[in-house]
């Protein structure tokens, strides 16, 4: 629903990320039967590409998985997301990648944020050598793009531009929570603030 309403609303290109839980990246076989439905969906819909990442247990690429699901995907152009931060070896990951068809890499750098992993990142793009595009992203705000891209020498980078926005609920009862302590506040809605986008895009097109 969420797609089919994105399509309707906007003419950039839409890429759905397939993932059909929380937590880690290695995924069992009903949770990849629900991965290939969501994929064929998502096609159907209109998406204009796809999100994913699949990890074995010892911190390698799923290669045989991907495989099986770039299938699914094709010929949509498919993105390797932040699972790629969770990985043994980034250079050894980066080559997999591109050897399985993938057109884009998502990557903190393997670190908390782009920022902090600026130096991997720089590293990714170096060896990928315009093979596949390595796309910074983690913690990337108006005050720190700049930086990102000219330390990385990156085309493209990935960040929410998000705000909070106060509910319009006016009765709110506060003894009930309907997720996980840590999550959001009950009553505060993340939403894509347009100021900060064009904030984001125009710093980008100055330095791009």
């Amino acid at each position: 629903g969420l797609l089919q309403v994105v399509k309707q609303c906007v003419r950039v290109p839409v890429c759905v990320m397939i993932r059909p839980r929380g937590g880690d990246f290695l995924y069992s076989d009903r949770e990849v039967e629900v991965m290939k439905a969501d994929i064929r969906l998502a096609k159907l819909h209109g998406a204009d590409g796809l999100v994913f990442g699949a990890l074995t247990e010892d911190g390698r690429i799923d290669t045989e998985l991907c495989t099986a699901l770039l299938a699914v995907c094709r010929p949509l152009p498919v993105t390797f997301h932040r699972a790629f931060d969770m990985v043994h070896d980034p250079l050894v990951a980066l080559e997999t990648l591109i050897s399985l068809g993938f057109e884009r890499v998502l990557t903190s750098g393997c670190d908390s944020s782009a920022l902090e992993g600026l130096s991997l990142i720089k590293r990714l793009a170096e060896q990928a050598k315009g093979r596949i595009v390595v796309v910074p992203g983690g913690g990337i705000t108006e005050r720190n793009l700049q930086r990102i891209l000219e330390g990385s020498a990156a085309s493209e980078f990935h960040c929410s531009a998000r705000s909070a926005r106060d509910s319009g609920m006016k009765f709110r009862n506060p003894n009930v929570a309907m997720g996980a302590s840590f999550s959001a506040p009950e009553y505060s809605i993340k939403v894509a603030d347009v100021a900060k986008v064009r904030t984001l895009n125009a710093i980008a097109k100055n330095i791009l």
